[in-house]
């Protein structure tokens, strides 16, 4: 076993919440050290939707345009198409501030970003290949993390966001809700010319709803099925698969015979659920670790980004200034449940409602709500709103140490 190593903050798991999180606490000078199980970000299966309230936040830390100088794609509106008409339903252009569009970056792309901004404090490290996987107790309270490798990291506060399979939520016994969720994804991609336009649209007809993502030279697509459906439709054949998602999508007409075999296809398995207790002295669960999202308005990297942000503005001024922060743990839930909740129940209602009459091929006409709102153009904002900005949005609050020093100094 080698040495224990001592930080001030460990971050257990490198997606959008652990990697924003220790940006935040390293910019406010506590020691912070993010512990990364996989040897890179490059994950197709992570999301892609930088949404507006994720770009403001960056407007806010003033990297806003280095962030956009990496390869990305600009979606304006959200289109639904319903048995082969178009329907405009939001409307991101008139949103405040400089996030009037969603991002859509490959998430490899968005935390590499991070990782590297985070890098320029000295109080930041990032260990690949290293995974937290039991917790270190002492006198009641997580004082630290062991790794797979043995390794012992000793903390004053351990973040748990390590994603909706969490070890370390489990380990600590939070308790969770296990709120239901109906679908499955199925999962892939279907090479395509690139055009000047970003064609990523979500498709409802014949029984099938499929989200067509355009990275470029690409659709990642998903196709939603219902729960436990996943071999009955990979048994009908790469024929078959390919014939339906075609008679669904019409960009991708002609191009599914790229899609090899169906070994390229990936099961997603959908969670929808949430801690009903966020955190115990010493160990604080945020992002999916605290609440797994449906993919319904690609909502879950911003919310776990809010998650981040809220924490930092509680808990990173009072740990650089030595205070105690185990009484302030809680508030951290207290701030973010109430989101949490309504997006929750917002994805809940779809799920029973539009996802399930779209699966069971109900969907014969558009609802009128959707006749409404892509035929008036001022509520096209409401939704874009929603799903823009979310609920109870963060700011950024938490200290900047450097700016400290400087002020200091004048």
């Amino acid at each position: 076993m080698c040495d224990m190593i001592e930080t001030q903050v460990c971050i257990v798991g490198g997606g959008p919440a652990g990697m924003v999180a220790g940006l935040l606490f390293a910019r406010a000078g506590v020691r912070t050290l993010v512990l990364e199980k996989h040897a890179d970000f490059l994950r197709d299966f992570r999301g892609d939707t930088v949404h507006p309230s994720t770009l403001d936040l960056f407007d806010e830390l003033g990297l806003l345009d280095a962030l956009l100088a990496r390869p990305h794609d600009k979606v304006t509106d959200v289109e639904a198409v319903l048995g082969g008409k178009p329907y405009r339903i939001a409307d991101f252009t008139h949103l405040p501030g400089r996030g009037t569009f969603i991002a859509m970056m490959p998430q490899w792309e968005f935390l590499d970003f991070v990782a590297r901004e985070a890098r320029r404090y000295p109080a930041f490290a990032l260990r690949m290949e290293c995974e937290g996987v039991a917790l270190v107790e002492e006198a009641g309270r997580v004082a630290g993390v062991r790794t797979a490798d043995g390794e012992t990291i000793a903390a004053r506060l351990v973040i748990a966001a390590d994603g909706r399979g969490s070890k370390l939520r489990a380990a600590a016994g939070l308790p969770l809700r296990d709120l239901g969720a109906p679908i499955d994804v199925l999962w892939f991609r279907v090479p395509k010319p690139r055009s000047e336009a970003n064609q990523t649209q979500g498709y409802i007809a014949s029984g099938e709803m499929i989200v067509a993502i355009d990275r470029g030279d690409y659709f990642q697509c998903a196709r939603v099925i219902e729960k436990g459906s996943a071999a009955a439709i990979l048994a009908r054949g790469v024929a078959a698969f390919r014939a339906e998602v075609e008679a669904v999508v019409p960009p991708v007409a002609g191009l599914m015979g790229q899609l090899a075999g169906l070994d390229e296809v990936r099961l997603l398995g959908v969670s929808l659920d949430r801690l009903t207790r966020w955190s115990r002295p010493g160990l604080l669960a945020i992002g999916d670790a605290a609440h797994a999202m449906s993919p319904v308005g690609g909502v879950g990297i911003n919310l776990a980004v809010q998650d981040a942000v809220a924490a930092a503005n509680l808990l990173a001024g009072p740990m650089a200034r030595g205070e105690a922060v185990d009484p302030l743990l809680p508030k951290v839930q207290a701030r973010r449940a109430f989101p949490v909740k309504v997006i929750q129940a917002m994805q809940r209602t779809i799920h029973h409602t539009v996802l399930r009459a779209a699966l069971a091929g109900t969907v014969t006409k558009s609802p009128w709500p959707v006749r409404l709102i892509g035929a008036v153009p001022l509520l096209q904002r409401i939704p874009a709103r929603v799903l823009g900005l979310g609920v109870r949005r963060e700011h950024i609050r938490s200290p900047d140490a450097g700016e400290a020093r400087l002020g200091a100094n004048k």
